[in-house]
């Protein structure tokens, strides 16, 4: 640990202080505690009620100290809990010895418990007037203090990666930080509500497996000493999930973490929330009708709106949403023609390169045809996708685990939803004939020989799961993290996941302090 700051030194010295006096400045316990917001409510009505209250029973309460004004013998406080702020008054008249010393050794970011009565002040102002004064928690770390700036309030924490690193900094003084979190778990409260109420199952199926599959992509890699095998972390839960459509279960999702090798972006992390949802006897327009009504249905029912302010756009998510085709809309935004080498089972990848360098792309560290195609389309197409788009019927070189469509057989029943320019998910009609999906594997082993990074590797109890028979079945990811940046107005997934991955920090950061 470095030096001790002057405002660090001087809260050291009150600590001790308090302790001399005999008080104890973590006590075990405050029981009985009242959140602030409903405290309020009940005591003094409505906001804009200035009426005092009359007869009022005493309360106890407890919260962070947020903001102190020094009156002599008297101070005017802020505290603030997890539901809101109330001003505390608390004096030498009616506090006892030990408790008005606490008072005089205050500092801002102090945890601190109050019983009191409820009053409004000259100018109207809710207030609890202190008859007792508990330190609950002392703060020794002086908090980024919240500023006025051009007679607006922001809050004081101005480094971005302090604010990720020690998230419980940022959540102590910005209550933007935490009303995203709160949105976040009333988003994943609701989902959950919507599935159950439709009939669907809530499941939980291996973190750790001997299979990195269900997905094309880099997973992470550990040993089990016991066992003496190599485990990955999951890239997806997909195949157990139709693992269980095959056991019987009709309607069945699961919420949880997954995990991909993968660089560290405003729109990637490698540990993120996904939910995945399985119905069997549907497809992959009654997972469209589905992902339609989810997030119109979780936007009215935590924002109480469907039309959502996104940066400087407005988003509606209202239902119908626009459909596209994947290879049409490459056409329509940069005039290449895809179409015409879906019969082609070795596609020049030579020539796809020439493509997309017409339009200014590199194919750089890309080896096969369909991986430069959607190069073209994630750089081109993407980002033009801002108001909810479904984006259909992809290419089934692309596609290992969905099923081709009716008499096109080089096309797969899948689409992605896109809003703000960003996947917001992926689905399909599954295939569940085992015969093709051994041979859809194979060639998941071929594309990975001729070089490609992210395959699908190949597993042969999910093909014999299939032998056993699986029935028409519908599948839908949604992810979480993109999800509730879109309803919270966030550009960097960083902000909606509370202890985002980061490079360890440097010897030489400086941590963030403020005089007060």
């Amino acid at each position: 640990m470095g030096a001790l700051t002057e405002l660090e030194e001087q809260r050291l010295h009150k600590l001790a202080a308090i302790q001399q006096k005999g008080i104890d400045p973590y006590p075990v316990r405050f029981s009985n505690k009242e959140d602030i917001l409903p405290l309020k409510v009940r005591s003094f009505g409505a906001e804009d009620d200035k009426t005092p209250p009359e007869d009022a029973p005493p309360v106890k309460t407890a919260g962070r100290v947020v903001a102190i004004r020094d009156m002599g013998k008297a101070q005017f406080l802020q505290i603030q809990d997890q539901t809101g702020r109330v001003q505390i008054y608390a004096g030498n008249k009616t506090l006892g010895e030990d408790d008005y010393f606490i008072l005089k050794n205050l500092d801002l970011g102090d945890i601190i418990g109050i019983e009191g009565r409820p009053f409004r002040t000259k100018t109207g102002e809710a207030t609890l007037h202190a008859n007792t004064l508990t330190l609950l928690a002392k703060n020794l770390s002086p908090l980024p203090v919240v500023k006025e700036k051009d007679g607006e309030t922001f809050d004081g924490i101005s480094d971005i990666e302090l604010r990720y690193r020690q998230r419980y900094i940022d959540l102590a003084v910005n209550s933007d930080a935490r009303e995203t979190f709160v949105l976040r778990s009333k988003i994943i409260r609701a989902l959950r509500d919507f599935l159950h109420a439709r009939g669907f199952m809530e499941v939980e199926t291996p973190m750790m497996q001997a299979i990195a599959s269900g997905a094309a992509a880099r997973p992470f890699v550990t040993h089990h000493n016991a066992l003496g095998i190599e485990l990955f972390l999951r890239i997806a839960p997909e195949l157990y999930l139709k693992r269980l459509i095959v056991g019987g279960y009709e309607k069945v999702f699961e919420l949880n973490r997954n995990f991909r090798n993968e660089g560290i972006s405003t729109k990637h992390n490698p540990e993120f929330t996904m939910i995945e949802i399985y119905q069997a006897y549907a497809d992959y327009n009654a997972m469209m009708e589905l992902t339609e009504e989810i997030f119109e249905h979780l936007a009215q029912k935590t924002l109480g709106t469907t039309s959502l302010p996104y940066g400087d756009k407005e988003i509606s998510l209202a239902r119908p949403w626009k459909r596209v085709t994947y290879l049409d809309s490459i056409r329509e935004k940069t005039g290449l023609d895809f179409n015409r080498f879906l019969g082609d089972e070795n596609p020049s990848f030579d020539e796809a390169k020439t493509m997309a360098q017409s339009i200014g792309l590199k194919a750089e560290g890309l080896h096969t045809f369909w991986e430069v195609v959607d190069l073209v389309f994630s750089e081109k197409v993407e980002p033009t996708l801002v108001q909810p788009t479904i984006v259909m019927h992809f290419p089934k070189a692309i596609s290992p685990l969905a099923k081709s469509i009716p008499g096109n057989p080089h096309l797969v029943e899948r689409f992605e939803p896109y809003i703000t320019g960003r996947e917001m998910g992926n689905a399909f009609s599954e295939l569940n004939d085992p015969h093709e999906q051994e041979l859809r594997f194979n060639e998941q082993a071929s594309q990975k020989e001729s070089g490609a990074e992210e395959t699908m590797p190949t597993d042969d109890d999910f093909v014999t799961a299939l032998k056993v028979g699986m029935p028409p079945t519908g599948g839908l990811g949604i992810g979480i993290d993109r999800l509730v940046m879109l309803f919270a107005n966030k550009s960097s997934i960083k902000d909606v996941i509370l202890f985002p991955l980061l490079r360890p920090p440097r010897h030489d950061t400086h941590k963030e302090t403020n005089a007060e």
